[in-house]
């Protein structure tokens, strides 16, 4: 059965707990709790969970293409931006005149005294248009990308240079304000989703519960396709790409699928990201942001797909906590976890999990 092949009783029974608190005990506690309740869930942990759920998603979709494929990004960072910039052009068009200076344009092109919308914001004012953005924005940059570098056999560490390059020369370009995406300080200020105000608690939940939802889509997703045919060619293309070839397969058209679905999902993560969060800036493209994806998938476990939306949450979380507590020192912490997963962990906390279990 479908179902037995995805997961064993215990993944489907962690699948189930997380459903029941995303679903259930999140909205209850936030929105029908009162908020004097010590049980009160506030807004700031919805909204931190929120975050961490659309950066497992990013994790996963990165371990699809490393862990299962060999395929090491160091650039996942611009479609997740991408992706949020899609859907950042309809949330400020929903902003409509209510913006600092009364006009139906942006701010910041009010400020830049811009008379028109530039062409890339062509019919931005559709939520159904931007929807299609999110995906297509992402997937066809990746999959133009992907075509070129794997027909050209780039792969290993010169794959990962040229990924951060990209990602770097695009978030040159989006600083500038001449494109129309807001420069340096990006898209913010959201006020409306589909005319409905984005800052009451009961959007934010519907936001939350959607990104709960297409996270756990996203595992079930991968984890269908990494237990078929397809995804044990994949691993044979990790392991051994010249045996592959010599079998008659066509690996270039392997690596481009899961390559450009992996920038999908991300895109998509983005976009989900932004309503949540109230911000999109190029900062997001940073080639560092990219990398951190990397130790993501490195701390949870490579080529396990849950270790890796794992790996997401545990480091954002010591994050969340670190740039409040000691914010000097989160960049050492983010390295010495890195170099101790590495040395200590090679196979990451779900590795650890593993081995733990079989002692038991």
């Amino acid at each position: 059965m479908i179902g037995q092949r995805l997961y064993g009783m215990r993944g489907w029974v962690v699948l189930a707990v997380f459903s029941a608190i995303v679903f259930a005990v999140f909205p209850v506690f936030n929105l029908f709790i009162d908020q004097n309740s010590k049980f009160h869930i506030s807004g700031y942990w919805v909204t931190l969970l929120g975050k961490i759920m659309c950066y497992a998603i990013v994790a996963v979709a990165m371990d699809l293409i490393w862990g299962y494929a060999g395929i090491l990004s160091l650039g996942h960072g611009l479609f997740f931006a991408l992706g949020g910039y899609a859907f950042g052009m309809y949330l400020m068009r929903q902003i409509g005149s209510d913006g600092q200076y009364r006009q139906p344009m942006p701010d910041f092109m009010v400020f830049l005294d811009w008379k028109e919308f530039p062409w890339t914001w062509w019919h931005s004012d559709s939520f159904w248009w931007c929807a299609f953005l999110v995906v297509v924005v992402p997937g066809l940059l990746a999959y133009v990308f992907g075509y070129f570098a794997f027909r050209s056999r780039v792969k290993g560490v010169y794959f990962s240079i040229i990924t951060q390059a990209l990602t770097f020369a695009a978030m040159l370009l989006f600083f500038r304000n001449a494109t129309g995406f807001g420069g340096n300080n990006g898209f913010t200020d959201f006020r409306r989703i589909l005319d409905i105000p984005i800052a009451t608690p009961s959007t934010r939940m519907a936001l939350f519960a959607a990104t709960g939802a297409f996270l756990i889509g996203t595992l079930l997703l991968a984890r269908w396709i990494v237990t078929s045919k397809f995804g044990r060619v994949l691993a044979a293309i990790r392991d051994a790409e010249a045996r592959v070839m010599f079998c008659g397969y066509d690996t270039m058209h392997y690596k481009l699928f899961i390559w450009t679905l992996s920038a999908v999902l991300c895109g998509i993560a983005g976009a989900l990201y932004v309503p949540q969060v109230g911000i999109i800036n190029p900062g997001e493209m940073s080639p560092a942001n990219s990398i951190e994806i990397a130790i993501w998938v490195a701390v949870g476990g490579r080529g396990t797909l849950a270790g890796a939306a794992l790996g997401a949450g545990l480091v954002n979380g010591a994050k969340s906590f670190f740039t409040q507590a000691f914010p000097e020192y989160w960049l050492f912490f983010l390295g010495l976890l890195f170099i101790g997963v590495t040395l200590f962990l090679p196979q990451g906390v779900s590795g650890l999990f593993e081995k733990l279990k079989k002692r038991a």
